[in-house]
Order: C-alpha cells, then sequence, then structure tokens
C-alpha cells in the first residue's frame, strides 16, 4: 500500500476542529512523518497509528505549526519504551533546539535519535524499494519539500513468448531488468518480444507552506500525487504572496505545469470555516483535485 494520512490539516491557529500541519506516508510496510504540529501524538492516538512504526520523521521547516508536537513525540516514544533509532531530517537549527529541550528535563532516551541536517535538494532516503529526496520551496524561512518515489519497477516475463522462443529462467533476471537476450544459436531476443510493462512507479510531493512558485512544477514532474498548501481563497492572493502562501488557483496551476496525476490541498487558514469553496476553486483548474481531510488516507494507485 502506498498512501498519506492527514493528522493535520490546518495553517497556524488550530479552529473548527482542524489541526496544524502533519502527515503519515505509507509504502507498505514502511511509516514516515512528515511535520509534526501541535496536537501531533492526540491524532495518532486517535487514527491508531503506532508511533513505533515511524522511524523516519521529516521537518520542512521551523515555524511552530510544523514541529512544536516533535518534542513530545521523541520524549514519549521513549516513555512507551522504544527501543529502535529515530532518524530526523530538518534544518541544522533544530538539533540544538531539540538538545536543549531533552537537556533541560534531563531526559535520557532509550534509543538512538539521529540527525540529519538538511543543507541542500537531494536524496535523505533510500532503499532498495523507495527513496525519499528533498526540494526547495519559497517561504519566509528555509523550507523544504519531500518527495517519496517507489523504485522503478521490474519488467514482467511473458511466458508464452518465453516458451516459444525457448529461453531458460537463468536469463529471467536480465529480462526483468529489460536487457536483451542472446540465444545459444547467436539470435538476439528484444526485451518487449518477452516481457512487458509493470505498473508505473508510484510517487508523492508534500510541497509545504510555498507562495506561488513555478520552479516547483519542474521537480514534481509526473508525480502521481502532489500536496499542495492552499491557505487563501483566489480573493486573496494578495494577501498570500504577503505572507508566503499560496492560493487555490496558484495550486492547481503548478498541479497543472508539474502533470501531476491528482491534487491534493491543505494548510487552510482558520479563517475559513467551511472547505467547499477550496474544492470548488480548485477544480475549475484542475479537475482531480481533492481536500486533505483529516483522518483520510488517500491511496495512491
Amino acid at each position: 500500500m502506498f498512501g498519506v494520512t492527514i493528522l493535520g490539516n490546518n495553517s497556524a491557529l488550530p479552529a473548527f476542529d482542524r489541526h496544524p500541519t502533519a502527515q503519515v506516508v505509507t509504502i507498505d510496510q514502511y511509516q514516515f512523518l512528515i511535520d509534526c504540529g501541535e496536537g501531533t501524538q492526540m491524532q495518532l492516538s486517535r487514527y491508531k497509528i503506532r508511533r513505533s512504526r515511524i522511524n523516519h520523521i521529516f521537518i520542512s521547516h521551523l515555524h511552530g505549526d510544523h514541529y512544536f508536537g516533535l518534542p513530545g513525540i521523541i520524549t514519549s516514544m521513549g516513555l512507551l519504551g522504544r527501543d529502535t533509532d529515530l532518524h530526523i531530517y530538518a534544518s541544522p537549527l533544530l538539533e540544538n533546539i531539540l538538545h536543549s529541550i531533552l537537556q533541560a528535563a534531563n531526559a535520557v532516551l532509550p534509543y538512538n535519535l539521529h540527525f540529519h541536517a538538511i543543507a541542500e535538494e537531494g536524496i535523505l532516503v533510500e532503499d532498495p524499494k523507495f527513496s525519499v529526496e528533498c526540494f526547495k520551496v519559497l517561504h519566509r524561512i528555509e523550507c523544504w519539500g519531500f518527495l517519496f518515489r517507489e523504485r522503478k519497477k521490474l519488467r514482467k516475463i511473458n511466458k508464452e513468448a518465453i516458451r516459444f522462443y525457448n529461453i531458460s529462467s537463468v536469463n529471467f533476471e536480465r529480462l526483468k531488468m529489460g536487457e536483451n537476450i542472446i540465444t545459444e544459436d547467436g539470435k538476439t531476443v528484444l526485451n518487449e518480444e518477452v516481457t512487458l510493462p509493470n505498473k508505473p512507479a508510484r510517487s508523492y510531493a508534500f510541497c509545504a507552506d510555498t507562495i506561488y512558485n513555478e520552479p516547483i512544477a519542474d521537480k514534481v514532474k509526473d508525480v502521481s500525487l502532489l500536496y499542495h498548501e492552499t491557505t487563501y481563497l483566489k480573493a486573496l492572493e494578495e494577501r498570500a504572496a504577503a505572507r508566503f502562501h499560496a492560493t487555490t488557483i496558484q495550486a492547481a496551476n503548478i498541479a497543472v505545469k508539474a502533470n501531476a496525476e491528482s491534487l491534493l490541498i491543505g494548510h487552510f487558514s482558520s479563517k475559513y470555516e467551511n472547505l467547499d469553496e477550496f474544492l470548488t476553486e480548485a477544480t475549475e483548474v484542475f479537475p482531480n483535485t481533492q481536500l486533505a481531510i483529516e483522518g483520510v488516507t488517500y491511496r495512491i494507485v
């Protein structure tokens, strides 16, 4: 399963039972926490997400609504007897903040806490099945987006064609990798003649807090699911720009330029109680748009 569960979809001020930013990305047995606003612990419990399965936490930037819940989660994991390593990826400034909090509380964690300072765009996590990379977005302070990609899936063996060409199973791994085969009699068998394409690799991009910034579209080109903030409706475009945030129309335009398959919008301003108009405006530009609703898991297929 590849999907994202929304824990918090609001901007700085909690309102209308909406909470600051936090999301859990699931890729098969792996779970990753993106941002950790106030109340994230409660939301994890509310939606029955086990803290013990989260081994990597990514913090986009150091505005409080994106990381004030982190010290609580770190210490709670210790109180619950965690003994597996925890990795945090964030601005280098956060390491000293966390160290000061833990030191002031004389907290001794029963697990290893690894801090990875983000200094430039690139790969943060590599696994045989997936990768996680970061990219810059444009906010009032340094801010990062995160891109989760499945590894390219191997091609499938066409059993009927294999029998026709009498190709031995010892060649299957090479065929799955896309290679051609030379038979014992010297004939070249093209890969596409004996294999079938697999499903395209899936991807998820989290664009964090950002002003309308067209270069983002190139960084998340052809993404399966794009999350982009929409703090304001289109009527408040000037306010959005002044506060380095984006509107519904702007998020939808990024999705169009990125050739995204679908768009998820969130980080709603507390001035709005009803969110219906956010969806109405965004779908005018990019029809395959959904609201990021807390407690909902959006599957990437």
